[in-house]
C-alpha cells in the first residue's frame, strides 16, 4: 500500500502516467513551441488572392460571327447558357398588347356641357340686348354660338313656350340618359376592338368591361335615335322637330374617348411582365461549325455567349472558392493522437502558401494559354487537354520530402482543388490531379537517393496513364481525346521530375528544409564539420559513430525515421569542439581540467555544449529538425556526477543548476539519440562486457531515464522501448564481441601457451555464458510489470553503473 502511495505521489511516476491509467492523464503537457500566427495569416491572404483569381475571368473572347458569314472554326459552348429567343418574345409580347383592350373614359362633362348651352341659347333669346335687339342679329349670333346655320324660323320657334318645355322635359333627360350610357365618336372606329374595351367612369371611378361593342352608339346614331324619339314617341310635327334637331345637333359630344396614354402604359406593363423565350445551350454544344454560313440565330446566341462572358468578377464563385479551400486547408490543424495541438510551425505554412499560390497563378496562366490553342470556348482537342500537361504531382513531390503522409494528403486536396477550379475542369480532372500527387508522394518516400527519385518516373507515368484512362472511360471521351491525352500525361510526368530536382534544392536552402537528400549528404564523413570533428575532439567523433549505428538499427527496429536519427548522432556533439578537453573521451592521458574548477563550473561546461551544438547546426544550415534532436538529446537530467560532487564538498546545491537546459525529447528521433547516447556512453565503463552485462546495463539506463520522465514528451511506448532495447544490445554485443588470444611467442617457449583443448573448452563456456542470460531474461521478464522495472531502476544501481552516470563519458 506505501509503495503504491509512493509510486502515485513520487516523482518517479512521471515516466509511467502515459501508460498507466486514466487517472494519470494529467500528466504535463508538451512544451508548445509557439502558435503559427504570421504563417496562417499568410495562409490565409493566400488562399484569399486564388480565390479572387479563381472567380475572375480571364480566358480569350469568343468570336464573333455576324449573319451571312462563313465561320472559320468551331464554336461550343463552354458552359450552360439560357439564350433570349428575341423572335418569340417579340411575337408574344405584340400577342398580349393586341389581346390587351383598350381604355374609354366615360366622362359626364359632355352631358353639363350640352345643358349648359341650351340654357344660353335659350336665355340669349329671352333677354335681347342692343346687339341682338334686331331678329336677324340675334339668328347670327345664335349661329356663331352653335357653329351652324340657323333659320330665322327656328329660332322664333325656339321663342315659343311649347317647344321649350318640350327640350327641358323630354328631350334633355332622353340625352342625358343616351349619353350617360355611352356614346362613341365614330362606331366604326369600336369595332376593331374584337376583344372589347374598358370603360373607366370618371364620376365613379369604376371600370366595367365591354365585349360587345356593337351595341354602343355613335354620334350619328344618336342623332337618328332623336330623330326616331321625336316622331314616334313625342309625335312632334315636322318643323317641331326639326326646331329641336337643329339644338341639340351641334351640341352633341360623345362620352366614350379614348385614353392613350393610359391604354399605352398598360400595354406596356402587360408585355413587360411576360418572360423572355429562351432557347437553352447545354455546354459541349457546338453553336456554330466551321464552313457553315452563321444564321440570324446563330449570331444572337453568340452575342449571349459574348456578354455573358463581359463579367470578369464572379463574387459568389469567390466565396465558394474561399470557404472549400480554408476547410481543406483545415486539416493542417489536426495533431497527431496524444498531441492536443498541431506541430505546424510558421515556415510550414509559408513553404505551404507559396507553393499553392505558384501553382494556382501557374494553372490560372495555363486557362489562359488555353486560346493559343484556338477559342476559348472551342472543342479543340488540344486545347480541352492541355490541363492534363499541368504537373501538379511535382508540387506534391516536393512537399513528400518534407511533410508527413498525412499533411501531404491534406495539401494534395487544397493544390488538386485549387488547379482544378483555375483551370476550369471538372470531377474528373479533380481526381487526376489528386490520384496522381499521392502516387507520386509514396514514390518520393520510398525513395532513398535521388537516382530513385528519377527512376520512379516510370511508376508514376504509368500510374497517371492508368488514372487518365480510367476518368476518360468515366467521362465518356471517344478515342481520339484517350490517345491525345496519353501524350499529355507522359509530359506531364516529364514535366513533374524536372519540377522536383530544379526547385527542391532552392527548398533547402530558402526555408531550412532537412529532406532526405540533404540528409544523404550530411551522413558523408567527408562533411567539413566531421573531419573537424575527427581531428579535434577524436573520442567524440568514435562515440558519435557508434551511437549512429545504435540509432539506425534502433529507429528501424521501431518505424521512427532512421535516417535522420543517423546524421542527428553523428552531429548530436559536435558544440564539444568548442572545449573537447573537459570531456573525458577526448582527454586521453592528459590531465582532468575539471579538477581545477568547481563543480558548477564544471557543470556550466558541460551542459554548454548543447547550446553550443545547436549555434552551430543553425550556422551550418542543418536543418531545424538535426538542430532541435541536438537541443534535446539530454532533455532536463541532471548532470549527476557534479551534482554529488558538490554534496561532497559541503555545498546545497539545486537540483535545477545541475540540469541540462532541455527541452525534453519531443519526437521519437530526439528520444531514441538520448537513449543510445546514454547507453553508449556508460557501457564504456562496463568491466568485462559479457552479453549478460550489456544487457543488463541496458536495461538499467533505460528504465533510469524512463523513470526521470525525460521520455514523457516523446511518442515511445514501453513496446518501443523493448524493441530499442534489442536492437541495442545486438549493436554493443558486436562492438565488445569476444577475440581469439594468439599465442605468444615468449609464452610459447615457458610452456604456459595454453592448449588447442583449453581454447575450445574456454570458447565453449562463453558460449553457455552468453545463452544463459537471456534465458533468464525471457523467464523473468513477462512477470515484470513497468512498475517493477521503474522501481529496480531506481534502486539497482552498482557501483560501477553510478559511475556511468558521470557525464565526461
Amino acid at each position: 500500500m506505501n509503495a503504491s502511495k509512493q509510486l502515485i505521489s513520487g516523482k518517479k511516476t512521471n515516466g509511467l502516467r502515459r501508460f498507466l491509467p486514466s487517472f494519470f492523464k494529467a500528466r504535463k503537457p508538451r512544451k508548445a513551441s509557439g502558435r503559427p500566427v504570421y504563417g496562417l495569416v499568410f495562409f490565409v491572404f493566400v488562399l484569399v488572392g486564388l480565390s479572387v483569381l479563381g472567380g475572375m475571368q480571364l480566358r480569350p473572347q469568343t468570336v464573333l460571327f455576324v449573319a451571312g458569314e462563313i465561320a472559320t472554326q468551331d464554336v461550343t459552348a463552354d458552359q450552360d447558357l439560357l439564350v433570349e429567343d428575341a423572335v418569340s418574345t417579340h411575337a408574344k409580347r405584340r400577342q398580349v398588347a393586341e389581346l390587351q383592350p383598350p381604355v374609354f373614359d366615360l366622362s359626364l362633362t359632355p352631358i353639363e356641357h350640352l345643358q349648359s348651352r341650351v340654357a344660353e341659347v335659350f336665355a340669349m333669346i329671352d333677354s335681347p340686348t342692343s346687339e341682338n335687339s334686331d331678329p336677324e342679329q340675334l339668328r347670327w349670333i345664335i349661329s356663331e354660338s352653335l357653329n351652324s346655320e340657323i333659320a330665322a324660323s327656328t329660332v322664333r320657334d325656339w321663342q315659343e313656350p311649347s317647344v321649350r318645355k318640350i327640350v327641358r322635359q323630354d328631350v334633355l333627360p332622353w340625352m342625358e340618359e343616351q349619353l350617360i350610357s355611352g356614346v362613341a365618336v365614330d362606331k366604326t372606329l369600336m369595332l376593331q376592338y374584337r376583344h372589347g374595351i374598358v370603360v373607366r367612369d370618371l364620376t365613379t371611378a369604376t371600370e366595367t368591361i365591354r365585349l360587345e361593342l356593337a351595341g354602343v352608339p355613335d354620334i350619328r346614331d344618336l342623332r337618328n335615335n332623336l330623330a326616331t324619339y321625336l316622331k314616334d314617341t313625342l309625335k312632334l310635327p315636322l318643323s317641331t322637330r326639326r326646331s329641336i334637331t337643329a339644338l341639340f345637333t351641334p351640341l352633341m359630344a360623345p362620352t366614350l374617348t379614348l385614353n392613350r396614354e393610359v391604354t399605352n402604359l398598360r400595354s406596356r406593363m402587360a408585355t413587360e411582365s411576360i418572360a423572355p423565350v429562351y432557347n437553352q445551350i447545354k455546354k459541349g454544344e457546338i453553336i456554330v461549325r466551321q464552313g457553315e454560313r452563321v444564321t440570324e440565330e446563330d449570331q444572337m446566341q453568340l452575342q449571349a455567349l459574348i456578354s455573358h462572358k463581359q463579367q470578369t468578377m464572379f463574387p459568389m464563385r469567390i466565396a465558394g472558392l474561399f470557404i472549400v479551400s480554408l476547410m481543406l486547408g483545415g486539416g493542417f490543424a489536426f495533431a497527431k493522437p496524444g498531441r492536443r495541438i498541431s506541430d505546424v510551425k510558421n515556415k510550414d505554412l509559408y513553404f505551404t502558401g507559396l507553393l499553392l499560390l505558384l501553382f494556382g497563378v501557374g494553372a490560372k496562366m495555363l486557362l489562359f494559354a488555353h486560346g493559343s490553342f484556338g477559342d476559348a470556348s472551342s472543342a479543340d482537342m488540344r486545347g480541352e487537354l492541355l490541363q492534363l500537361l499541368f504537373p501538379v504531382s511535382g508540387g506534391m513531390g516536393l512537399v513528400a520530402m518534407i511533410f508527413g503522409f498525412k499533411r501531404c494528403s491534406v495539401t494534395a486536396l487544397i493544390l488538386s482543388f485549387l488547379c482544378t477550379a483555375m483551370t476550369g475542369g471538372g470531377l474528373w480532372l479533380f481526381l487526376y490531379y489528386f490520384i496522381g500527387s499521392m502516387l507520386y508522394v509514396l514514390l518520393v518516400k520510398r525513395a532513398q537517393t535521388r537516382s530513385d527519385i528519377a527512376l520512379s518516373i516510370f511508376p508514376h507515368m504509368a500510374g497517371l496513364m492508368a488514372t487518365w484512362i480510367g476518368v476518360a472511360l468515366f467521362q465518356r471521351f471517344d478515342s481520339g481525346h484517350i490517345w491525345m491525352g496519353c501524350l499529355y500525361v507522359l509530359g506531364n510526368g516529364l514535366l513533374s521530375l524536372l519540377v522536383q530536382f530544379a526547385v527542391s534544392p532552392l527548398i533547402e536552402m530558402v526555408f531550412s528544409y532537412t529532406t532526405r537528400f540533404r540528409l544523404m549528404e550530411l551522413m558523408n564523413l567527408e562533411q567539413p564539420m566531421l573531419q573537424e570533428l575527427m581531428l579535434e575532439a577524436p573520442g567524440t567523433y568514435h562515440h558519435s559513430l557508434i551511437v549512429a549505428n545504435m540509432v539506425e538499427a534502433g529507429a528501424k527496429s521501431i518505424g521512427a525515421n532512421s535516417l535522420l536519427c543517423k546524421v542527428a548522432a553523428l552531429y548530436h556533439d559536435m558544440g564539444k569542439l568548442s572545449k573537447p578537453e573537459y570531456f573525458i573521451e577526448n582527454q586521453g592521458r592528459a590531465k582532468n581540467p575539471h579538477d581545477k574548477i568547481a563543480p558548477s563550473m564544471s557543470t556550466l561546461v558541460i551542459s554548454s555544449h548543447v547550446k553550443r551544438g545547436v549555434e552551430m547546426a543553425r550556422q551550418h544550415r542543418l536543418g531545424d529538425e538535426i538542430a532541435g534532436i541536438i537541443e534535446q538529446h539530454h532533455g532536463t537530467s541532471l548532470i549527476r556526477y557534479f551534482f554529488n560532487k558538490a554534496k561532497e564538498a559541503g555545498d546545497n546545491p539545486r537540483e535545477e543548476d545541475y540540469s541540462y537546459p532541455g527541452p525534453k525529447p519531443q519526437t521519437r528521433e530526439a528520444a531514441i539519440v538520448m537513449l543510445a547516447d546514454a547507453v553508449e556512453a556508460s557501457s564504456r565503463v562496463l568491466a568485462d562486457p559479457t552479453p549478460s552485462r550489456i544487457r543488463g546495463h541496458i536495461d538499467t539506463i533505460i528504465k533510469s531515464i524512463f523513470a526521470e520522465g525525460q521520455l514523457d514528451e516523446s511518442e515511445l511506448t514501453l513496446r518501443d522501448l523493448h524493441t530499442l532495447t534489442e536492437s541495442f544490445h545486438r549493436i554493443l554485443t558486436g562492438i565488445f564481441h569476444r577475440r581469439i588470444e594468439y599465442p605468444d611467442d615468449k609464452k610459447e617457449k615457458n610452456g604456459t601457451a595454453k592448449k588447442p583443448e583449453e581454447k575450445s573448452e574456454a570458447k565453449q563456456e562463453a558460449k553457455q555464458e552468453a545463452k544463459q542470460p537471456q534465458k533468464a531474461d525471457e523467464k523473468t521478464e513477462p512477470k515484470e510489470t513497468a512498475a517493477d522495472q521503474t522501481g529496480k531502476a531506481a534502486t539497482s544501481l552498482t557501483g560501477s553503473e553510478k559511475k556511468s552516470s558521470n557525464p565526461l563519458q
